[in-house]
């Protein structure tokens, strides 16, 4: 039932990687529905030739197996891009709001049926979707959402997304949370990290980049600290990969490979000195990796592993280049991560 909630956050979501949103609006109504609004470019109304229906029609009601290919990247809400027809399909009631092309576009429906043809209202120079719905009660055992299972994840949606502003207000009282981090990556490693902080080195390390052809971006962020045991986050298109996958592998190999050589190139190891385990390394760190691509395949027993090669082979060039920079050009942290990762060996 809360799938259903992220399944539409991430068309607003995959408007904002387009470059057309910055504002997420989720709200529990008083009636213990859902309600999305975005202030993307608005779903397409247009009538296609082949079914004369309008395309924001056929998005609600037909199935459309694999992910869509939209603008930017494909962004996967967790039901392998099925969309907005499988939330319309599992609720008692759901209505649609469209600002596009110069007017006020609504469409009604009951339990995945149109009750109403799609609707032009008055002019308006404001664009964007809002969808409300009711989970259906003949099919759902409960229909009352927890706020802390939707805030977590759209908090956690606003640090993959910097510069995304997602807010989540509850109207059964009102409670309104507003997520935007500029930072995006950067702030999520410190999110994650213990409180009180005991940091081996400050700020968190970030970087990012994007591959000739545009059709992988690579987003990573990290840090360790004295006093815990760390641990790796991933993400493909901002969904949750906790079987890892190749972007994982890609992390984990530069990474060791990179600690290693900057090791012995500073004189922290000598020649005959083994090498420094991978354990050791992950001592107290804290690191997030994010993915972005046109083609994701998952994989594993429920399909959050992420099984793409030339993901491996990218993540493992961005963080050699990026990391070893920073290394180099850090002396006295670097030093401080050699030292910490050295005693954790002993």
């Amino acid at each position: 039932m809360h799938q259903m909630v992220f399944e539409v956050v991430t068309y607003a979501v995959d408007e904002h990687l387009a470059g057309h949103a910055d504002t997420i609006e989720v709200t529990i109504t008083a009636d213990g529905g859902i309600r999305v609004r975005n202030n993307g470019r608005g779903l397409p109304v247009q009538v296609e030739e082949s079914t004369g229906k309008p395309t924001v029609e056929l998005e609600l009601t037909e199935l459309s197996f694999g992910l869509r290919a939209r603008t930017g990247y494909w962004v996967s809400g967790g039901i392998n891009g099925l969309g907005l027809c499988v939330v319309n399909a599992l609720s008692s009631r759901l209505t649609v709001e469209i600002h596009r092309d110069g007017h006020r576009w609504t469409q009604a429906y009951e339990k995945g049926t149109p009750i109403t043809a799609l609707r032009r209202h008055e002019e308006s120079s404001g664009h964007g979707t809002a969808i409300a719905f009711l989970p259906d009660a003949d099919i759902f055992e409960t229909t009352r959402y927890s706020f802390a299972t939707l805030s977590e994840r759209l908090q956690e949606l606003a640090f993959l997304n910097g510069g995304l502003a997602i807010s989540l207000t509850d109207e059964r009282p009102e409670r309104p949370v507003r997520y935007h981090h500029s930072d995006g990556l950067r702030a999520y490693v410190a999110h994650l990290s213990p409180y009180p902080p005991r940091l081996v080195h400050s700020p968190a390390i970030a970087f990012e980049s994007e591959n000739q052809d545009a059709t992988i971006f690579v987003q990573v962020a990290m840090e360790w600290n004295t006093w815990s045991t760390g641990g790796l986050r991933s993400f493909a298109n901002s969904t949750r990969t906790p079987e890892g996958g190749k972007h994982e592998q890609g992390f984990r190999s530069a990474l060791t490979n990179i600690v290693n050589d900057h090791a012995r190139r500073q004189r922290h190891l000598r020649a005959d000195d083994e090498d420094i385990t991978t354990e050791a390394i992950y001592e107290g760190l804290t690191a997030v990796v994010s993915v972005r691509l046109a083609h994701p395949v998952f994989e594993g027993s429920t399909g959050t592993k992420l099984g793409n090669p030339e993901v491996n082979a990218y993540v493992q060039e961005v963080v050699r280049e990026h990391l070893t920079d920073w290394l180099d050009h850090h002396p006295n942290e670097a030093a401080a991560i050699i030292r910490h990762i050295l005693n954790a060996s002993t």
